[in-house]
């Protein structure tokens, strides 16, 4: 398939097949490469979905053209994921994700994080996931709900061809679920011994003659880096966790040699549903990788597929009209560092519905856009599809300066982690350096008043509006965790406080970028 076109996917023998670097291809023992009878394979691949219902519908769609496309040569078709489809808590948007996955015909998914945000129903959930659910190195006990649901490895066949799928989970799960008392009984192992887990199933599966690997990781792309260096015998890492967006093959970047000189290929399709992929590959009789053509495409260009639009809202209801967006600015080029009016608006209705002198809300939890035109509560949910509770929480000056400066320091950091915090009642600068330059405080009349960022007052607070994920200290702000502390715990998410802010304010909403955060270039 083209780059945002929705024409066809392309199969292994179209004319951009990338070939493996010669130096890379493994020899056999006469010194020639084998290229007799190669094995070809198309592997449909999503990562990092976060319950993006819109966007899975268009995936559908994509994934509907490439079950139809009929390549001129013998072609292995598999589908897999690498985690985070699920979003976490909401039981109905769950659903969803599994229905869709069941829809797309998934084979096998790598357990993410946001698969263990949902303990009260994940055993009511996997009995219905038409497709297996890996992790080989996470260590569960008996009475957790998740023993014997999750298999390290297992043998896929097509075509009479067989392919062992190996699934890897988060080495850094417990810094990132909400839940994490809930999963004390589950072991996470570290990334070196995550490696030796992942050696030791490709060393069963080469026992049982396979030997064409497939690794389904949420372990993030710098540590798909490093399996691929320091193992034998893996062919293809599917990534995901660390949301890149990995194009084509290039050598030292995602593509390296394992242990013995095999090439190994590594993939990622961004986050959110914005892109899925597909890998073309041959193997040699041996199992090695000969060709590979790596395609990345945007799920903007398909239409939603409309009969699982119709099965998610048997599950999800008829979306409501919510209100309407007299005009709004395009989508953002980079969520986590750049100043937005779609978040300018949604601080500003929780700043109003909570009555809170400050609100905050990370960039990271941010997944959608607004547009002109009407906003239904379908729309609504994918731009902030979490579902985290929010909290009223007294914050001193210093805390909140504390937290701006963590924020800022995402220009600069790696992926832009953990992303810029968007604002109501502040303002502030941010230089290209990360370095928070300045900030003031916005008061309900306008007033602005200057922050001494080098000496911020701990005997100033501010009455500030937030989720309970960044009130639990969650993404590097442990400044921020003062949960327990809060002055009020809503049982509702900022979804709601949209909504309410519709239904007092029935004008077209104008929402733009007022400046309040700045970026020095």
């Amino acid at each position: 398939m083209h780059k945002g076109t929705n024409q066809m996917i392309t199969p292994i023998n179209a004319s951009q097949t990338n070939l493996v670097n010669q130096a890379l291809l493994k020899k056999t023992s006469d010194g020639k490469t084998e290229a007799n009878q190669p094995v070809r394979a198309s592997i449909f691949y999503i990562n990092d979905f976060h319950g993006k219902s819109i966007n899975m519908e268009r995936a559908i769609a994509a994934s509907r053209i490439f079950d139809s496309f009929i390549p001129s040569q013998k072609t292995d078709k598999l589908k897999f994921s690498s985690g985070d489809i699920q979003l976490g808590e909401p039981l109905s948007a769950n659903k969803v994700m599994v229905e869709a996955q069941n829809i797309m015909g998934i084979m096998a998914s790598a357990m993410g994080n946001h698969e263990y945000d949902m303990p009260k129903h994940i055993s009511e959930l996997i009995p219905h996931m038409g497709y297996k659910m890996l992790a080989c190195n996470i260590n569960i006990k008996p009475d957790n709900p998740l023993y014997n649901k999750i298999q390290k490895s297992y043998i896929q066949e097509v075509n009479g061809h067989k392919y062992g799928i190996i699934g890897i989970t988060p080495v850094d799960l417990f810094s990132r679920i909400k839940y994490g008392k809930i999963f004390e009984e589950l072991k996470v192992d570290s990334i070196n011994s995550t490696i030796k887990d992942v050696q030791k199933e490709v060393d069963n599966l080469k026992k049982q003659g396979i030997n064409k690997i497939i690794l389904l990781s949420h372990v993030g792309f710098g540590y798909d880096q490093k399996i691929a260096r320091e193992t034998d015998g893996i062919d293809i890492i599917l990534g995901g966790h660390s949301h890149n967006l990995v194009m084509d093959v290039k050598p030292g970047i995602n593509l390296f040699t394992s242990k013995s000189g095999a090439p190994v290929v590594i993939t990622q399709a961004g986050r959110d549903g914005r892109y899925f992929g597909v890998l073309n590959a041959e193997f040699n009789s041996d199992g090695v990788l000969t060709k590979i053509q790596n395609n990345v495409t945007s799920t903007r260009g398909f239409k939603r597929n409309a009969p699982a639009r119709y099965v998610f809202e048997q599950i999800l209801g008829k979306p409501r009209t919510i209100g309407y967006i007299k005009s709004a600015p395009p989508p953002l080029n980079n969520d986590l560092t750049e100043p937005s009016g779609h978040a300018n608006f949604i601080c500003d209705c929780m700043k109003e519905e909570l009555g809170a002198d400050v609100a905050l809300f990370g960039s990271a939890t941010i997944r959608g856009f607004f547009e002109s035109g009407k906003l239904d509560s379908r729309w609504l949910e994918d731009i902030s599809p979490f579902k985290n509770k929010l909290v009223v929480v007294n914050y001193s000056e210093k805390e909140i300066v504390e937290a701006l400066k963590v924020a800022s320091k995402s220009l600069v950091n790696p992926s832009n982690k953990p992303g810029i915090i968007h604002v109501s009642g502040l303002k502030y600068t941010i230089d290209k350096n990360g370095n928070l330059k300045n900030a003031f405080y916005v008061n309900k009349e306008g007033k602005e008043t200057i922050i001494d960022i080098n000496n911020p007052r701990t005997d100033k607070f501010y009455k500030t509006a937030l989720t309970d994920y960044y009130a639990q200290g969650h993404d590097g702000f442990t400044m921020l965790k003062k949960y327990d502390m809060a002055e009020k715990k809503l049982d509702f998410d900022i979804c709601k406080c949209i909504e309410d802010y519709f239904k007092k304010h029935s004008e077209p909403v104008v929402i733009k970028d007022d400046g309040r955060i700045k970026i020095e270039n």
